[in-house]
């Protein structure tokens, strides 16, 4: 972290607590790799909301997470462990977007209310944090095409705008993937919706 930046956190304390959490999370084996430090850095400051060091990092507080990295770089760990770093009125869910997939098999157009606008007749707009946006395919319900994860993201975006509710996204696309697969209005939208935190693309899997 820039020796210039003054903030009243530790990070080093908060990165050993939370290599603490994920130990219990995931096992002896989970480490938070030196190589990650800046990643986990902006991460951290984003969900203590720690303005100063946002503000040196370009981080828009107002803005969700887009959290890209190749497979295997650690991403989901990672915004787990942000949940119990996250203050209460910043609280979010986090979403397996291939689970939203096989949810709309089953419940057809209802489920982009869900993760909208909240379950219907409920006012249940929440933060959230959809993982491995790309896992999920175009899915039929009752013979009708739809790209669920692209008209959610649309809704997202309204209720951003109209609400300054959050958005968190984990993925392995890049930009150019993320047009070809939602659409260059997704793709805009999300320029707006989140600030971009990257991993290095030859970065090693973790899984190995």
């Amino acid at each position: 972290m820039n020796e210039d930046i003054k903030t009243h956190y530790n990070y080093q304390e908060v990165i050993q607590w939370l290599q603490t959490k994920g130990k219990v999370l995931y096992g002896n084996h989970f480490t938070i790799h030196e190589t990650d430090y800046t990643i986990v850095y902006k991460l951290i400051a984003y969900f203590l909301q720690d303005e100063a060091t946002c503000f040196q990092y370009g981080i828009n507080l107002n803005k969700g997470i887009l959290l890209s990295g190749p497979i295997g770089s650690g991403k989901t760990s990672l915004v787990t462990l942000m949940k119990y770093l996250a203050k209460t009125d910043h609280k979010f869910a986090i979403k397996s977007c291939r689970d939203i997939s096989f949810e709309f098999i089953q419940d057809g157009y209802e489920v982009i209310h869900r993760y909208s606008k909240g379950k219907l007749y409920q006012a249940e707009s929440r933060n959230y944090c959809f993982d491995d946006l790309g896992t999920e395919n175009n899915l039929k319900y009752f013979g009708n095409e739809c790209n669920v994860m692209a008209e959610i993201l649309l809704s997202r975006y309204d209720l951003f705008i109209s609400k300054k509710l959050k958005t968190h996204i984990t993925t392995n696309l890049s930009a150019s993937e993320i047009e070809n697969n939602y659409g260059n209005r997704v793709r805009s939208r999300l320029r707006e919706l989140c600030n971009l935190i990257a991993f290095d693309n030859n970065i090693k899997d973790k899984r190995k």
